[in-house]
């Protein structure tokens, strides 16, 4: 197995990084009037879930403060269906991984799943709100717009699906999914969202948009009237700010999955794979024949949903999975396939000698190879040298320093050759 050098690759995406994060809270808050919906020294439920946003902590403590200028009296509450294995404490200790703790955000943290009952939507789905949340007296959300993993629609994740999987808790999310299963994610999402909407409880919600480099790119305050509307339009901004896999590749080599990267463990939307549609499933991505995940992300916290997508893993990532968070979080989406077990084997090596026969190709210095650290980390990435005049062709490329020779260690796993990631 003689695979071709490595060169570094820097992939050059626009830099649209807010600067004054606090600060661009407080303006977005006060231009929204979010204050005047409240009565005076009210009690105020921020909603905040559970992925790997950056600057969270920075966001959320600006929110914080608005409300306790405003006079009222805000605290938080995990917005995040089954995560944490579907338990009050589970879901506390996500947050507080993310920095999310009474002493740094400055007003309690009520972590709890019992829930009300909002009533049906047109769609017959019966909408549920977190009950501590219900019994405030306003309910602001704090929650990132992106692509979602599972489906193609106007809208995706952000605060619409907040509204039902987030702040319906474990007991909204499982009726939610097995309607989805019917009629499709979007069109539940947007069943619940108006639903929870006209419960009169939500006071608005603040979008966060990330660009490429996973920079918090754009802080938004959306107002009931407009949220479903805005929300279509911030999906649609964000999405044209992607970043992807730039090649095709017969195979993609990740360092880690994890819950931290995306619900689904990893980006659907950069490996070109999904958990219903199979392999290969976006005509507008670059085309992946073979995922091989080496580890399992610490802030994974044991969940290893997103490892059915893969081809090939380590036994060491195998080995830290925590199969009953996987297995709620997998049952409560109805999707088991997301959590079915793929070949592997004890070493990298091993991974990589039993895959690369797999893609149509007799010589292993045929084989085009990519290889980066999730799926969120995308600005660096290192491909095989046979792909050097594809590279060449890109502007939005650039060659980093000198090819570099595979290593392994005495244990037969990859030296990783990726650099530390840098802020951008």
């Amino acid at each position: 197995m003689t695979f071709e050098r490595l060169l570094l690759v820097r992939q050059k995406f626009p830099d649209r990084s807010v600067k004054d994060i606090p600060g661009e809270v407080l303006r977005q808050l006060h231009s929204a009037g979010f204050a005047s919906r409240v009565r005076p020294g009210g009690r105020v439920a921020i909603g905040v879930g559970s992925r790997g946003i950056t600057n969270l902590a920075a966001i959320v403590r600006a929110v914080v403060d608005y409300w306790k200028a405003a006079g009222m009296e805000p605290f938080i509450f995990p917005a995040m269906g089954s995560h944490g294995a579907a338990s009050a404490e589970g879901q506390a200790d996500v947050l507080a991984h993310y920095g999310i703790v009474q002493e740094t955000m400055g007003c309690p943290i009520v972590s709890q799943l019992e829930v009300v009952k909002l009533g049906r939507s047109p769609e017959g789905i019966q909408a549920f709100m977190d009950k501590k949340a219900f019994e405030s007296d306003g309910v602001m959300l704090v929650g990132r717009v992106k692509w979602h993993t599972d489906f193609e629609g106007t809208i995706e994740s952000g605060l619409f699906k907040m509204m039902a999987i987030g702040v319906g808790k474990f007991a909204g999310a499982q009726v939610y999914h097995t309607h989805a299963f019917k009629i499709g994610l979007e069109t539940m999402v947007r069943s619940v969202g108006r639903a929870v909407l006209e419960s009169g409880k939500i006071i608005g919600g603040l979008a966060i948009l990330e660009d490429a480099y996973h920079n918090t790119a754009q802080l938004t305050a959306v107002r009931v009237e407009e949220m479903e509307q805005r929300e279509e339009e911030l999906l649609a901004l964000v999405k044209s700010w992607m970043g992807k896999i730039p090649v095709a590749l017969d195979i993609l080599i990740l360092n880690e999955l994890g819950k931290n990267v995306s619900g689904a463990g990893m980006d659907t939307k950069v490996i070109n794979r999904t958990i219903v549609a199979g392999y290969n499933a976006f005509p507008y991505l670059k085309r992946i024949e073979r995922i091989f995940i080496r580890d399992l992300s610490p802030l994974s916290y044991g969940n290893g949903v997103g490892i059915g997508m893969a081809d090939v893993v380590t036994d060491r990532l195998l080995a830290k999975i925590d199969w009953k968070p996987t297995m709620i979080n997998s049952l409560t989406a109805s999707t088991q396939q997301a959590v079915r077990v793929p070949i592997h084997f004890p070493t990298d090596r091993e991974c990589l000698e039993v895959t690369w026969p797999t893609v149509g190709k007799f010589d292993s210095r045929d084989i085009t190879i990519g290889w980066i650290r999730n799926t969120l980390e995308l600005s660096q990435i290192l491909l095989s040298e046979n792909l050097l005049p594809e590279i060449q062709k890109d502007p939005a490329l650039e060659v980093i320093g000198e090819p570099r020779d595979w290593e392994y260690d005495s244990s037969g796993n990859l030296v990783d050759m990726l650099p530390a990631i840098q802020p951008h």
